[in-house]
């Protein structure tokens, strides 16, 4: 890794330690870390029920697929 990977890291850590420390600052940074990266999963998620409904995958196909109700795909498809 380089300086400033490892630097990045370190603030992501702290910007959620929120100046905690111990088991409390480690669990709040592992907490904020994970949301960041469900978010980012979510996305990617997103786009690709996107591009599957745009090439013919149905609703139904991609609510079951996704773990996802209808209505949240129907939501997600007609927001482009």
């Amino acid at each position: 890794y380089t300086q400033g990977q490892v630097a990045a890291a370190m603030a992501a850590i702290d910007k959620y330690r929120g100046g905690q420390g111990g088991e409390v600052g480690a669990a709040l940074a592992v907490v904020g870390l994970s949301a960041e990266r469900v978010a980012k999963e979510s996305e990617l998620r997103n786009d690709m029920i996107r591009v599957a409904h745009q090439t013919g995958a149905s609703i139904r196909q991609l609510a079951e697929v996704s773990g996802l109700g209808r209505k949240a795909v129907t939501e997600i498809v007609s927001t482009a």
